[in-house]
């Protein structure tokens, strides 16, 4: 299962912390079919084949703080474990644009990663993790990540999101040391 998280709504589409829906969106556009609600859990999910397996592709439509009970839900109606997912994210320790894939780890106070490893009780999955970078000054970090891409940002943002999900298609067809060889910047 590949899960971008996000908030929900079109006053977010833009908003730095939408990037993981940005990426799922963009990973499964060439493919047949479109997101669909799921009738099991507060989510949005796609399903078919990528990189020769089947695949969920899913979008909380909880609120990031929340998304873990989502994804918890379609763990359990498609029987898929945690180290079987990849998470997509914003990530404010990465400069933007930079990319990061690896396995495991702590929420570094990222509060979807907290929902997650809370309902799924591990934080041993993938993760793609999509730099945001740092807020200017003495901004609130939940303020910076709730705001859009900066005017300078939004033309690579594209560019960027489609290099993620290559990545995550990477890391599903040749595993996570390749794909990290690959693409981590």
């Amino acid at each position: 299962m590949v899960v971008g998280l996000g908030n929900p709504g079109p006053e977010y589409s833009g908003n730095r912390h939408n990037v993981g829906y940005l990426v799922v969106e963009d990973l499964v556009s060439s493919e047949s079919g479109g997101f669909r609600a799921h009738k099991k859990a507060r989510a949005l999910t796609w399903e078919g084949r990528i990189a020769d397996g089947r695949v969920v592709a899913a979008k909380p439509t909880t609120y990031m703080n929340d998304s873990g009970a989502a994804i918890a839900a379609l763990s359990n109606f498609y029987k898929i474990s945690p180290e079987q997912m990849i998470v997509v994210h914003d990530e404010l320790d990465l400069p933007f644009g930079n990319l990061r894939l690896k396995f495991g780890g702590g929420d570094n106070g990222h509060n979807g990663l907290k929902s997650l490893r809370k309902s799924l009780g591990t934080g041993d999955f993938y993760r793609a993790r999509f730099g945001i970078g740092r807020p200017p000054g003495t901004m609130d970090p939940a303020a910076f990540v709730l705001r859009d891409f900066a005017a300078v940002e939004r033309p690579e943002v594209p560019t960027l999101v489609r290099r993620v999900a290559d990545a995550v298609t990477a890391l599903m067809a040749d595993g996570l040391d390749r794909a990290q060889s690959e693409f981590n910047n």
